[in-house]
């Protein structure tokens, strides 16, 4: 009986994390539809030939709350959620979506409520998806131009949005948390030409969350991608995966050790359950819901939240 109790206590909770998701995500998009966007660059970004923002995908049936997934993006561009009582922190947020398409809510404008309240302004990168890259390009390249493009951009503006320039994070989610990976040990190394006195700013992150970073691994092996070469001067991060996501939590663990032997400060979850793709969402019979109450914890650790 107390079983039977218990697991419909823990149905009523996560419903009601889910209808207040669904409460935050409504007013979320109340603000952002009041602005197309910030764009990223001022002309067309490097090689393309659209000024494309996207192709939203209908929702799917019986998807509750609904899912945003954006398509064939061209012009990559920013929502915008500056924090009502700021600290000087900003987080740019890199959705996910393996690069064929961007969820800028369930990975994306959902974190701005929280990271909001603990008075972090937040940026969500609608970055360019793979239509038209070449097989000879990595799929990750053009989002990790943009996502550089765009902290030097929230860096360049840094007063007008009362933020400190050497305060200014990521938050990657599955296909965004392999660019923000790659961006934590690029070192500012930017991957396209200056196009303007912007690209003086520094393009990389003081600190890092990486959720559930997607495709780490090199392919068939047990090493990380050759472009996340963890060292002594790689900012700090806070990383979450589950034992149960298949592109593999050894990829997670992998950078954490990496920050471990070189000093850095870091914190690693894995979950024992709870999947890929929950983003700031609850997942039934799994703790992964709680990991942003860790991130609160590590955020205000490093003086980075309120």
């Amino acid at each position: 009986m107390s079983g039977l109790w218990q697991t419909g206590m823990a149905g009523r909770r996560v419903a009601t994390v889910i209808l207040a998701l669904v409460a935050a995500a409504a007013c979320v998009q109340r603000v952002a539809a009041n602005d197309d966007g910030l764009a990223v660059w001022p002309n067309r970004a490097p090689g393309e030939t659209s000024d494309s923002t996207g192709v939203t995908a209908p929702n799917r049936p019986n998807e509750i709350p609904p899912v945003t997934r954006v398509t064939k993006i061209r012009r990559p561009t920013i929502d915008v959620f500056p924090a009502r009582r700021p600290n000087g922190t900003a987080i740019l947020v890199l959705p996910g979506g393996g690069f064929s398409k961007v969820v800028p809510d369930k990975e994306g404008s959902e974190a701005a409520p929280w990271l909001n309240e603990l008075g972090i302004s937040v940026f969500v990168l609608r970055y360019r998806t793979n239509e038209v890259t070449p097989r000879t390009e990595a799929a990750w390249k053009r989002p990790l131009q943009d996502a550089q493009r765009a902290l030097r951009l929230i860096r360049a503006r840094a007063e007008e949005w009362k933020i400190q320039p050497d305060r200014v994070g990521v938050l990657g989610f599955s296909a965004g948390g392999q660019v923000a990976s790659i961006l934590h040990t690029a070192k500012g190394r930017a991957a396209y030409d200056a196009v303007d006195q912007i690209d003086q700013q520094n393009a990389a992150p003081d600190f890092s969350l990486l959720i559930y970073p997607w495709n780490v691994l090199q392919k068939g092996t047990q090493t990380l991608l050759p472009e996340i070469a963890v060292d002594g001067d790689s900012p700090p991060a806070f990383v979450v995966h589950t034992h149960d996501d298949r592109s593999s939590s050894v990829g997670a663990v992998l950078i954490y050790a990496a920050l471990r032997q070189h000093n850095v400060p870091a914190e690693l979850h894995v979950y024992a359950n709870g999947g890929h793709g929950y983003g700031m969402r609850p997942v039934a019979g799994s703790e992964i819901g709680t990991w942003p109450d860790r991130a609160t914890a590590w955020l205000k650790l490093r003086k980075l939240a309120d």
